[in-house]
C-alpha cells in the first residue's frame, strides 16, 4: 500500500476557463468600473491565473470588450426584416439592461467616463466599431454610419437616464413603454417605414 499523496491531473477546459473569466470580468467591471477593476482581481474571482487571462485576452481593454454583453450579440438581431429591426433592437436592449439590475459593463463604461476619460474613449471607439460592423449588414445608404452613431448615442442617453442616474420619466416608465418609445425613436433614426 502506497502512502504517497495522490496526484490529480488538471483538466484543461479552455471554453470553461474563458466563460469563467468573462463572468468574473462582467461582475468586476460592473461593480468597480473599468479603471478600478484589475486583471488580478478578475483572475481571483474566476479561479484562474493572471497569465491565463492574458493568454485569452491580451489587454484589459480587449477583456472588457469581450465581456460586454450586446456587442457580440448584435449578430442575433440582424436576421429578420428591416422593418422590424427597431423593435428587435429596442426589445433586446431593454431585456439586457433590465436583467442586469445595474450590473452591466455598458453602465460601467458610462460611469467610467468621469474617472478615466481616455480609457472610456478607447473602449467606446472599439465598441462603436463592433456595432458599425454588425449594423452595416442591415443599415444601408450614404448616411448609414451617421444613423448608426445616432442609434448608439440615443441608447447611451437612455442608459444614462434610466440606469445610471435613475431619475425622471425615462427611469420611471414600464419596460413595455420603454420598448415602445425606443422602437419609435429608433425607427426614425434608422429610416424605417
Amino acid at each position: 500500500m502506497s502512502t504517497a499523496p495522490e496526484v490529480r491531473k488538471r483538466r484543461r477546459d479552455p471554453e470553461a476557463s474563458r466563460a469563467a473569466i468573462l463572468e468574473a470580468a462582467r461582475a468586476a467591471f460592473a461593480e468597480r468600473g473599468y479603471a478600478r477593476a484589475t486583471i488580478r482581481e478578475i483572475a481571483q474571482r474566476a479561479g484562474v491565473t493572471h497569465g491565463l487571462i492574458m493568454r485569452h485576452f491580451p489587454s484589459k481593454e480587449q477583456l472588457f470588450i469581450a465581456a460586454m454583453p450586446g456587442a457580440g450579440d448584435l449578430g442575433a438581431l440582424m436576421p429578420g426584416t428591416p422593418e422590424t429591426l427597431p423593435e428587435r433592437i429596442a426589445q433586446a436592449y431593454v431585456d439586457r439592461m433590465e436583467s442586469a439590475d445595474g450590473n452591466d459593463p455598458f453602465i460601467a463604461l458610462i460611469r467610467s467616463v468621469a474617472s478615466d476619460e481616455e480609457s472610456a474613449t478607447r473602449l467606446y471607439v472599439a465598441m462603436r466599431q463592433l456595432s458599425i460592423d454588425s449594423y452595416r449588414t442591415v443599415v444601408t445608404g450614404a448616411d448609414a454610419d451617421e444613423r448608426i452613431d445616432l442609434l448608439g448615442a440615443h441608447l447611451i442617453g437612455v442608459t444614462f437616464s434610466r440606469y445610471v442616474v435613475g431619475v425622471g420619466p425615462i427611469a420611471e416608465m414600464s419596460r413595455e413603454a420603454l420598448v415602445a418609445h425606443l422602437a419609435r425613436a429608433l425607427r426614425g433614426i434608422l429610416g424605417g417605414p
